[in-house]
């Protein structure tokens, strides 16, 4: 009670503006801080999972580039032309130029795969040359670490940032040993990884993202700087060196990050790949601190321009109250006669206006009323005539319907069921006409209309008219504007069946499509002329109001399926002069609401 008598004591000013502090400023801050909270704990986790759907790619699109320098590796350890080519005896350099000619499998598969660039064969042949294909291991190539390994696992494949001789620049390298003859002879195979190819697919990241050996070695990044350095190198937290798969906080480079690591074990190897990809705070915050901050300037600036509003606003409602206060004292000391004009439109010039009027005369106040009532009156009259015309519109409906009923029993009790029947078609097609509303019904009401006429007019036309009825069992109760294929249809016998003796088949298809229904009503009979075509496609095309009002058939459908779901479901019409008619009409999933 005290609050709401300090605020009915309060200025109008300091009693808007206490309001609008109370309703708008507070929850507006508070909001504010909630929503860049929960901003904040969005991006987070909308990074963190692009962080681990990127990694989970990039391993996918790695093992199938890796796959093709296995397969070769598996067709080469197998390859006896390519053993013998390695170990045989040379007579003279001649020989070994000429074999080395012929066997062309090595820079076949370079040229043919481009996730490859270089292969070469390690195999101790004193008559041999070295030619970057084939080469002779000497002490300082055995005594590599990669070497050793692969003669010690046995056939087993590896993979390592070895050094290319050729190209003197180190790649990620398949490396397995194979036997070379019966006698136990083993030799190397080593295949580069195509390193363009690594960069587009890492390159593609937003993110730091890496991909090691089981080294600590980097063989690919995104960031170019950082290929063939170690993870320590770059200052990243020792667990990441040991940590197996999974996702870790950790620090890098100094800077709080996200880390997410993913195994690459490829079949058939020794060792593995790592896949890393590496967040800080700052990339993930960066966006959504920028957009905080740009909306709390907009809030602030909006905050003072809405108090300077505020107070301007108040100013002009309490001056305007006051002279509407001070001439209400005048009536209240007996001056009926006074007129105020305030101006504006707001409910302070309402209130004025209505002060004003409440002054004038009882008499124009009582006509006024009595014009009202009298107008009242005519309303009621033109009401009740409205409703008898309409129930006398009904009773012929209905003495039809009986007639029809009679003539149908009499055609039955003298056993002519076919015209028993085709009464009963026409009393069934002329009830459900009458009755068709401005509402919608179920689709199978609708195509039981079609087949009601369809059956009468066979009634009429005999072996000349063949009809088939296909509708999607899904769509049964799909809700549909009332007459909109029938007329169709009696559009098809009407311009198909009468102009063709030998009679004609009138197909109605209704298909499920994503969107909704798609409606199809074609003939075979006589089609139309191009030029006539052209002119129906016009009148169609006309905007509804440019067309009478009284329109039917084919007309009266397409204005009410572009008045009902718009210009895509208007009727398109394929005809071509003695091959028959096509229209087809769309009806969205949705169908029409009562």
């Amino acid at each position: 009670m005290y609050f709401i008598r300090m605020m009915n004591d309060m200025r109008m000013k300091k009693k808007l503006a206490v309001t609008f502090i109370s309703a708008a400023i507070f929850p507006l801050l508070l909001s504010g801080l909630y929503l860049t909270g929960k901003l904040r704990e969005i991006v987070i986790n909308n990074a963190y999972m692009q962080v681990s759907d990127n990694v989970d790619r990039v391993r996918k699109r790695t093992e199938e580039l890796i796959k093709v320098p296995l397969d070769i590796s598996y067709r080469l350890s197998v390859d006896n032309r390519m053993k013998k080519v390695a170990s045989r005896e040379y007579a003279n350099y001649g020989e070994v130029i000429q074999a080395y000619r012929e066997y062309t499998d090595i820079r076949d598969y370079i040229q043919l795969y481009k996730e490859i660039s270089g292969i070469r064969v390690y195999v101790e042949n004193p008559t041999a040359l070295n030619n970057w294909e084939f080469i002779q291991p000497g002490k300082s190539i055995k005594d590599q670490t990669w070497y050793r390994e692969a003669i010690d696992q046995k056939g087993l494949a590896g993979w390592n940032l070895i050094k290319d001789e050729q190209s003197d620049t180190e790649s990620i390298s398949l490396i397995r040993s194979f036997p070379v003859d019966a006698m136990g002879t083993k030799g190397v195979l080593v295949i580069n990884v195509g390193q363009q190819q690594l960069n587009s697919i890492l390159d593609q990241e937003s993110f730091t993202t890496l991909i090691v050996d089981s080294r600590n070695r980097i063989i690919g990044s995104n960031e170019a700087e950082l290929t063939g350095m170690n993870l320590p190198d770059i200052k990243v937290d020792e667990q990441i060196l040991f940590n197996q798969e999974g996702s870790y906080n950790t620090v890098v480079k100094g800077k709080a990050s996200k880390v997410v690591l993913a195994d690459l074990n490829p079949p058939n190897s020794w060792n593995g790949l790592r896949v890393i990809s590496i967040i800080t705070g700052t990339e993930i915050t960066r966006e959504a601190d920028q957009v905080i901050l740009l909306g709390a300037v907009v809030i602030m600036v909006s905050l003072l321009f809405a108090v300077l509003l505020i107070y301007a606003s108040a100013s002009l409602l309490s001056r305007r109250l006051l002279r509407l206060s001070k001439h209400m004292a005048k009536v209240g000391s007996g001056s009926w006669e006074t007129y105020i004009h305030i101006d504006g439109k707001d409910e302070v010039g309402l209130l004025s206006k209505q002060f004003n009027t409440l002054l004038r005369s009882v008499h124009d106040l009582v006509q006024e009323v009595q014009e009202t009532n009298a107008q009242k009156n005519l309303i009621e009259q033109r009401q009740s005539e409205i409703r008898f015309k309409m129930l006398a519109s009904q009773i012929h409906p209905h003495f039809l319907f009986n007639a029809l009923e009679s003539i149908r029993m009499e055609a039955h009790i003298r056993r002519q069921d076919d015209i028993a029947e085709a009464v009963w078609l026409l009393s069934t097609l002329l009830r459900s006409s009458l009755e068709a509303g401005n509402g919608s019904i179920p689709l199978r009401e609708e195509i039981e209309r079609v087949r009601c006429y369809l059956d009468m007019q066979k009634f009429r036309y005999e072996d000349r008219l063949e009809y088939h009825l296909t509708v999607d069992p899904d769509l049964q109760d799909l809700p549909v504007p009332p007459l909109i294929i029938q007329p169709l249809v009696e559009n098809s016998i009407l311009h198909g069946l009468d102009n063709r003796e030998e009679g004609a088949v009138i197909t109605v298809e209704v298909k499920k499509i994503r969107e909704g229904a798609l409606v199809k009503v074609f003939d075979n009979g006589a089609g139309f002329p191009s030029e006539r075509l052209a002119g129906i496609r016009a009148e169609l095309a006309e905007a509804v109001h440019e067309q009478e009002s009284q329109r039917i058939g084919i007309r009266n459908v397409n204005d009410r399926l572009v008045l009902l779901y718009g210009a895509s479901s208007a009727l398109s019409i394929e005809s071509q002069p003695e091959t028959g008619t096509t229209i087809t009409f769309f009806i969205p999933g949705g169908g029409v609401n009562d």
